[in-house]
């Protein structure tokens, strides 16, 4: 009998025979053949089963969103450091205004505290004069607005700003007429004259509304400002005098267990323009709101006023507004070339170069340098190591102490 191996084996119908061994090996092949036919049944109807098995019901899972990396981000203004809501709003119009801060009837000023940036320099005869920097103002009446000198322009400039005044010095005119700056001076379609009264000259005013209708008649639409390095408020908040001092910068003698503060706090500082005490400002550091609050030698109070008010009308700021101290939140002193016009009656001061400079913020001072390259170059701080200060977020006041002047703290 032929013998057949595994892998040839044929399903078919054994042959008939009379040896015992044929005929188990044909019950073994039947055997085989049933439980082949039951598993191969019982698989089908597993498949069948699961085939007609409704399938189970979905469960969404709803993972929160991550907000994109946009929506958390801050936008910081350019001109203040301050948080603001869109980037747009850094966009908006600069006005530089020519603010006068005599004892004629110049004080008190109106809106100076909505300023974001402030240059104070003597105008002629050791009195002070301000450019103020605005920028999306909000004060009803802004001013008084005096005539220009050319070293305020010169610090306007890379505000990317109209520069608004009432006249001015012949360098500076020119230097505006010839130079392509946005420019308005005295005009009552934007400005106005309050009542005379005590103020007398120092009567012209304008508002953030006045501001706005002019850079749209002329299709000033935004300003592109260079502005100063600043911290963030969270920065800045964490470097104050009384932070540094409790949390990083306060040592402990073994032999005495005496604490010695190594943060030059400072609480008072003197600033000397001349010898014109109703002038020389003094500041006073107002550790509850972190800013400095601003009095004179003399011991008046720098009070300006804040007029929120719409719809004042061409009003003096007397007679509708409320009073309130000058308080920036940083104080910068530099010191500056000073001499004598050609007039041998108005200031001469060198605003391209380098000096001294004195930065004051959160209490602390630091003696560094100043820097500008160029007019359109914005003026720059460092410390003693060559590296550029960042400021506070808030109003800032630069003076120009002439090389004759001093700085006490």
């Amino acid at each position: 009998m032929e013998q057949t191996t595994p892998s040839s084996i044929e399903l078919q119908e054994p042959a008939q025979t009379t040896s015992e061994k044929p005929q188990k090996d044909s019950k073994s092949w039947l055997v085989l053949l049933i439980f082949g036919i039951i598993f191969a049944g019982a698989g089908g109807a597993l498949l069948a089963i699961t085939l007609l098995k409704p399938a189970e019901e979905k469960v969404a899972i709803n993972f929160p969103k991550i907000p994109s990396k946009t929506s958390t981000e801050k936008t910081y203004s350019a001109l203040t450091g301050e948080e603001i809501s869109n980037t747009q709003e850094n966009k908006a119009p600069i006005y530089c205004v020519q603010t006068p801060n005599g004892t004629d009837g110049a004080r008190p000023q109106a809106g100076l505290h909505d300023a974001g940036v402030i240059f104070e320099a003597i105008a002629e005869a050791g009195i002070t004069r301000f450019a103020a920097i605005y920028q999306n103002p909000t004060s009803a009446v802004i001013g008084p607005i005096r005539s220009l000198r050319l070293y305020y322009l010169e610090w306007d400039t890379p505000f990317d700003c109209t520069i608004v005044h009432a006249g001015g010095a012949y360098d500076a005119l020119t230097a505006v007429k010839n130079g392509g700056y946005k420019d308005l001076t005295e005009n009552y379609s934007y400005m106005y004259r309050g009542t005379v009264g005590s103020r007398r000259w120092n009567n012209l005013f304008t508002n953030s509304d006045y501001l706005k209708k002019f850079t749209d008649d002329r299709g000033f639409a935004e300003s592109n400002p260079q502005g100063f390095t600043h911290k963030t408020p969270e920065e800045a908040e964490k470097t104050r005098a009384d932070s540094l001092v409790e949390e990083k910068l306060s040592i402990t003698t073994a032999a005495t267990k005496s604490t010695k503060n190594i943060v030059p706090q400072v609480s008072t500082i003197r600033l000397g323009f001349g010898n014109l005490p109703n002038y020389n400002p003094v500041y006073n550091y107002n550790s509850a709101t972190n800013t400095y609050d601003r009095s004179f030698a003399s011991g008046a109070t720098h009070e300006v006023y804040d007029c929120p008010h719409e719809n004042l009308g061409n009003k003096n700021p007397e007679d509708v507004c409320e009073l309130k101290q000058l308080s920036p939140s940083v104080v910068i002193a530099i010191m500056v070339n000073e001499r004598k016009a050609s007039d041998n009656y108005h200031e001469d001061i060198t605003t391209t170069g380098s000096g001294t400079a004195y930065v004051f913020q959160n209490g602390t001072a630091v003696r560094g340098t100043w820097s500008k390259n160029t007019r359109a170059d914005q003026i720059k701080f460092y410390d003693e190591n060559n590296n550029e200060i960042a400021l506070n977020p808030g109003q800032v006041i630069v003076s120009a102490i002439p090389n004759y002047g001093w700085v006490e703290y």
